[in-house]
């Protein structure tokens, strides 16, 4: 099985051992991953440069909690939804590419709109 099919499998295994289904409907999925989002953000916010070098080198398995929550959500929608993930991340990718060309876009922070 694809890791990501696994992944979600468990997600969604554990999920329906604890009869949570009930309350994850769209909305409130989509409250609780930008909710991990912002908890993500907290290990960053107010550090310089400097300090979020050295806090990452010794806080990664917070991070790595954070994003995996994140991601989590991420899986746990586009299962409800009915969204292949995979492929939708794909779709982005080569629809990013056709946006921002390397000619344009190469060092640039710019939106595509103004390139």
């Amino acid at each position: 099985m694809d890791p990501i099919k696994k992944i979600t499998k468990s997600l969604i295994d554990f999920r329906n051992a604890r009869d949570w289904k009930q309350f994850h409907n769209p909305k409130d999925l989509a409250l609780s991953l930008t909710l991990e989002a912002a908890e993500v953000l907290e290990h960053f916010q107010w550090k310089s440069k400097e300090e979020i070098e050295k806090y990452v080198k010794s806080n990664k398995d917070d991070i790595g909690e954070e994003l995996a929550d994140v991601f989590n959500w991420v899986l746990i929608m586009s299962h409800d939804i009915g969204i292949d993930i995979v492929k939708a991340s794909n779709k982005k990718i080569e629809g990013n590419k056709k946006k921002y060309p390397v000619a344009k876009a190469k060092g640039k922070h710019t939106k595509y709109n103004k390139l």
